[in-house]
């Protein structure tokens, strides 16, 4: 389905506009649905902005004040004085919009589809007016770029800056490398962006950002790996086996399973592939979400203990 894009002014970065969602990122086709002279009408216009928006953002769709007056009088909520919501609009990007505030940092990672290791719990925001800000939420100033026209939303690049400045290293490296894995944004514009002695902890986390990655499991385990001294490749094909997440010096197969529950079918094919990468002279270890998640220290121990019977 065809997306609505940002403005493409800042080279090797690519913005797509992304349904506000909290719980997920689900992509919006062009809405349907026009009125006369190719005036979109109002409930679609604000189906396109995620179920609520201001007048700038629905004027840019073609939708005119009489149109919203009308739209009222059928019964579009208007929560505020110009905000304009659709009666099933969530209800955090109705505050979101009354407040006058741009998502950031891991409250915009579900609008952009970036990687989340966990939910952001405090909004996380920019205004321009710091003190406008309550306690429920945590503010992050500076913007690189302009923001989203139709969401009230901060650009990629600034969601990435705001956060690596913000969470912890594991946390801000998925998000970027989930952006950079997929051709959104690169190391380099962001690196270039953080200079000086208060982004050393930015650029630290920069530094272990790769490509190739399929899931943050991948991410992060390949990165502890590394960080301990271990030689990984990533995404490697093995003959009659296919593609195994990650192969640690030369001969160590690992796969990373992120599933809560899986068919008995896929377990099968699993143990399968995991036989005939033995039966080739691979050893193969199998981790799972809370392993790499919540005890990457002692998956470490482990595949170091077995790598040392070979050194």
């Amino acid at each position: 389905m065809p997306l609505l894009a940002e403005p493409k002014n800042v080279p090797d970065v690519t913005y797509e506009i992304r349904q506000f969602s909290t719980k997920g990122c689900h992509q919006v086709p062009h809405a349907q649905g026009h009125g006369q002279h190719g005036r979109m009408d109002v409930p679609d216009a604000l189906a396109r902005c995620g179920g609520a928006a201001r007048r700038p953002a629905l004027a840019r769709l073609g939708v005119d004040n009489a149109a919203l007056r009308r739209a009222v009088r059928r019964g579009i909520l208007q929560p505020d004085r110009g905000l304009y919501a659709l009666p099933t609009a969530p209800p955090d990007l109705v505050a979101v919009l009354r407040n006058r505030e741009l998502l950031t940092c891991s409250s915009a990672a579900a609008h952009y589809g970036l990687w989340c290791l966990h939910p952001p719990g405090l909004r996380h925001v920019y205004h321009q007016r710091h003190s406008a800000v309550g306690d429920s939420a945590i503010h992050h100033a500076g913007l690189l770029l302009p923001p989203s026209r139709l969401h009230p939303v901060v650009a990629l690049a600034d969601v990435l800056v705001h956060a690596l400045r913000c969470l912890p290293f594991a946390q801000s490296l998925v998000m970027v490398e989930s952006a950079v894995s997929r051709g959104d944004m690169t190391v380099d514009f962001l690196r270039q962006r953080l200079e000086g002695r208060r982004n050393g902890k930015t650029r630290e986390v920069l530094a272990w950002v790769d490509r190739g990655a399929d899931s943050l499991l991948e991410t992060l385990a390949r990165t502890y790996f590394r960080q301990a001294g271990i030689f990984v490749q990533t995404q490697v094909y093995l003959e009659r086996v296919g593609y195994v997440d990650l192969l640690l010096d030369g001969w160590l197969a690992v796969e990373l399973d992120g599933r809560h529950h899986a068919e008995w079918s896929q377990v099968k094919k699993d143990h399968r592939r995991n036989n005939e990468s033995v039966v080739q002279g691979y050893t193969a270890l199998r981790y799972y979400y809370a392993d790499v998640v919540h005890h990457p220290g002692e998956m470490v121990a482990q595949v170091q203990a077995v790598l040392g019977r070979r050194r």
